[in-house]
């Protein structure tokens, strides 16, 4: 792989803090293997169980060749695939002997159809005694809604978020990405790594539920349950400060800037490097509820204001005054982002299938231990054989099993869409 930013690597060949942990990996979409991925990329070992079919989210983003998506190859980096067929009883004996060797299984399947399957925990600890069983699911199973599907469109509107999004507009809206799906999955790491720790320390392993509804109820309420913190309550949820409306990016001559002057000295030195100082007193920015309550019509005044310069003039003056400023950037521009490109976010990388592809490192750094980018997404049962053979199998065995369809292996080579 071409490393972006090589300097910044470390020259010894260090592996992740996770190196060494095996983890069996029965998720898909977004959520699952968002979290999974980041697991790989602190250094533990993936092993991805697809369906023949593969991981739904193969086919859905961009595409140069069928199956290999580029929200597929955006987070299932560092991962191995192994393709089977779970519904015979070859297949499940496959996966049987790979979660028999595992630290963690984690999946995001409803519970009622992986204790069909045969993996539920009560059965998987008869054979795997101290693992860590990580389920994600998107309804707390001590609840009503707990066999009900989950998705993040779903979740968006139950925990509160889309309503919250129609400030302004005449209806609930959708947040334009998938932020249930990964608020959700960076709370499953969490609890991953937390039940690790606990192996290391106890030497026991135990499940682990990770409900996508009530974590985004928790993340939303975090700023959002204002009033409903008291009994009586002497105020409806929300925080009020972002619910009126006031804070939004503001334009320039030549396009729009976030700003925020965020104390009194702040708002009275913008003011004033504008030749506006009567806007200090008028908005008595040394007043914090004042402020707050004056939201919209501050706001106001700055956008009239930030319209007579350019956005670098503005970023030069408030880098002067030291007022957290930015300009907006759209996505498309994030890779040529100066401070993005300095610390080496972004890596370019040859893909076995897909050629040269753009990866973002992993953003957490260790200093011993450092995560990264070993080898890219993997295609549909790319290491079936591998896999299986550092599980007991003959290649004879395997062989058979291929023939009999109950597993699959795709060859590493560039294909054409049909």
């Amino acid at each position: 792989m071409t490393i972006a930013n090589p300097q910044k690597q470390t020259s010894v060949v260090a592996q992740g803090p996770l190196s060494g942990v095996r983890i069996v990996d029965l998720t898909s979409v977004v959520l699952g293997p968002l979290a999974t991925q980041i697991l790989g990329d602190y250094g533990a070992e993936i092993i991805k169980v697809e369906n023949l079919e593969g991981d739904l989210m193969r086919a859905n983003g961009v595409s140069l060749h069928p199956g290999m998506s580029s929200i597929f190859l955006a987070i299932n980096r560092n991962k191995r695939s192994i393709a089977v067929d779970l519904k015979s009883a070859d297949g499940r004996e496959i996966l049987k002997r790979l979660v028999s060797g595992a630290d963690a299984l984690v999946h995001n399947m409803r519970v009622a159809a992986i204790e069909r399957l045969g993996f539920g925990y009560k059965t998987v600890v008869e054979f795997n005694r101290d693992i860590v069983y990580c389920v994600a699911t998107g309804f707390g199973q001590d609840g009503p809604d707990r066999d009900k599907p989950a998705f993040d469109d779903i979740i968006q509107a139950a925990c509160g978020l889309a309503s919250l999004n129609n400030v302004g507009r005449e209806q609930p809206d959708y947040a334009p990405t998938l932020v249930a799906d990964k608020t959700a999955g960076m709370a499953l790491v969490n609890a991953v790594l937390a039940a690790l720790f606990s192996r290391e320390r106890t030497g026991r392993g135990q499940y682990v539920e990770v409900p996508m509804f009530e974590t985004m109820v928790a993340f939303m309420l975090a700023e959002h349950l204002g009033g409903l913190t008291f009994d009586p309550a002497p105020a409806k949820a929300g925080y009020a400060r972002l619910l009126a409306g006031g804070r939004k990016p503001a334009p320039t001559k030549d396009g729009y800037i976030a700003i925020l002057p965020y104390t009194g000295d702040h708002w009275a030195a913008f003011f004033d490097s504008a030749g506006r100082p009567e806007l200090t007193q008028k908005h008595a920015v040394y007043d914090r509820h004042m402020r707050n309550a004056n939201i919209v019509g501050l706001y106001g005044d700055m956008a009239e204001i930030t319209r007579q310069r350019t956005t670098a003039e503005w970023v030069s003056i408030c880098a002067t005054l030291d007022i957290p400023i930015t300009p907006v950037y759209a996505v498309d521009d994030l890779p040529e982002h100066p401070h993005l490109k300095a610390v080496g976010l972004f890596q370019a990388a040859e893909h076995p299938s897909e050629g040269s592809v753009l990866y973002v490192n992993p953003p957490t750094k260790f200093s011993a231990t450092p995560a990264g980018i070993r080898f890219g997404a993997p295609l549909l049962g790319q290491h079936t054989t591998e896999i299986m053979r550092g599980a007991g199998y003959s290649d004879e065995e395997i062989a058979a099993l291929k023939a009999k369809k109950v597993v699959a292996q795709a060859k590493a080579e560039p294909r054409t869409m049909t």
